[in-house]
């Protein structure tokens, strides 16, 4: 299960995503999310699915990671598709399971599916920002983009590198999280067996471990930053400069236009 979480992995490529100005990037999939919300329909999440396999078919990205970034959340979409399932009602028709005080309507079967699929395009969505762009040009991205807050004195670039530094280390830490696992099973611990409690405890010698190397890691960083005379974001200067091409215009039209045959299907449907 831990190998298979990709969030905050980076894939190096030379497609058109790849290619593309990270700040657009950004927006893009911010409009993205905002396409799944206001969608209201299966055609309107049928219309933003054909986008986004479009965008996966250019990116060169492989379809496996696809599922490899939703599998950790399972839990989570089958947990939500439950819910739904069993607390939508419809007083005006007929259940179409009954049993003791769980009734299932069709209206809470649609409901629940509509629910999965959102969250499955959203993740799927999301994982692709990380895959196509590296940790450095996002944090110049996130940076850019906030920039009009530096006349409020907020720390608009220390902001952008703490969330980049924690995006670039959630595999970091899988890795050891994964490590200290196999270290505990070598030693004996049963980790897979027993209840929840005994699971529970289980943990301890794991987490302990994880956090002494977590903030291990933090110290070294700090320090590796102090030695290369890391002193904020005041007066530094970067490697690769942002610039907007056609390919951004472009891009960001036809994402407009996949949002107004979104907004449109809602208005006709």
């Amino acid at each position: 299960m831990l190998n298979d979480i990709t969030i905050g992995q980076f894939f190096p490529g030379n497609s058109v995503i790849h290619r593309m100005d990270s700040r657009f990037k950004i927006v893009l999939d911010i409009i993205y999310v905002v396409m799944l919300f206001i969608a209201d329909n299966f055609v309107g999440l049928g219309i933003a699915c054909i986008f986004m396999v479009m965008v996966y078919a250019v990116s060169g990205i492989s379809f496996r990671l696809i599922l490899k970034s939703i599998k950790p959340v399972m839990p989570i979409i089958l947990f939500t598709a439950i819910l739904n399932l069993i607390f939508v009602k419809d007083a005006a028709a007929e259940p179409l399971v009954s049993f003791w005080v769980i009734s299932i309507y069709r209206k809470g079967v649609e409901t629940s599916l509509f629910m999965v699929l959102r969250i499955l395009f959203l993740i799927i969505g999301m994982s692709l920002l990380t895959y196509t762009t590296s940790p450095i040009v996002l944090t110049d991205a996130i940076e850019s983009l906030m920039s009009p807050l530096k006349k409020v004195k907020f720390p608009v670039h220390e902001l952008a590198m703490m969330m980049t530094i924690a995006l670039r280390f959630i595999p970091t830490l899988i890795e050891e999280l994964n490590k200290i696992m196999m270290a505990q099973k070598a030693r004996g611990a049963a980790l897979d067996s027993g209840g929840v409690i005994k699971r529970a405890k289980a943990m301890i010698p794991i987490l302990i471990p994880l956090f002494v190397s977590a903030f291990k890691r933090a110290n070294e960083l700090a320090t590796a930053m102090e030695c290369r005379c890391y002193r904020g974001g005041e007066g530094r200067t970067r490697l690769r400069v942002l610039k907007a091409t056609r390919l951004d215009a472009y891009a960001t039209g036809l994402t407009l236009c996949v949002l107004g045959m979104v907004i449109i299907n809602n208005i006709v449907f």
